[in-house]
């Protein structure tokens, strides 16, 4: 087995803070676009908003970012603000266009059952989740991430 004391697993919580950041920075571009072609009245009524524009909008445009970020920077931007990184499980490396599709198609699969597969990363010992297991990929930080060590004189 080839072990890295370079590195270490990222959390639960730390994922659940890296996915905020996310979905602010998401919401941010979304909600500015969906006013753009609905208008406020339509938003602020809490109509189900419907049509390939809302399709458009609200499901691909942030498939396609989020797949982006993951084969350009291995992160999106949450994780990015956390240090951490998508790595394919086997070998370290950065996770093929595949496993990336297959790591998203995964996140719908770990909401379904009350979320289940994305409380597993609280859980598994690698803290993967159902996607991750799926699609073969893990999600690592460096240790010790400061510049310089702290030191005391004393």
């Amino acid at each position: 087995m080839n072990e890295s004391t370079e590195f270490e697993y990222v959390g639960f919580w730390l994922r659940v803070w890296a996915s905020l950041i996310d979905t602010a920075l998401m919401l941010i571009v979304i909600f500015p676009i969906l006013f753009a072609i609905y208008g406020s009245e339509k938003l602020a009524s809490g109509v189900t908003l419907s049509g390939s524009a809302n399709i458009l909008v609200s499901y691909i445009l942030p498939a396609i970012v989020v797949i982006v970020f993951w084969n350009a920077r291995q992160a999106t931007p949450g994780k990015m603000a956390i240090g951490a990184t998508i790595v394919d499980a086997k070998t370290g490396e950065k996770p093929s266009l595949q496993q990336n599709l297959i790591r998203y198609a995964g996140y719908f699969v770990s909401t379904i059952p009350f979320c289940l597969g994305l409380i597993w990363v609280g859980i598994d010992k690698r803290k993967q989740g159902w996607h991750d297991k799926l699609a073969g990929t893990v999600v690592v930080r460096r240790k010790n991430r400061g510049t310089e060590p702290v030191k005391f004189e004393g």
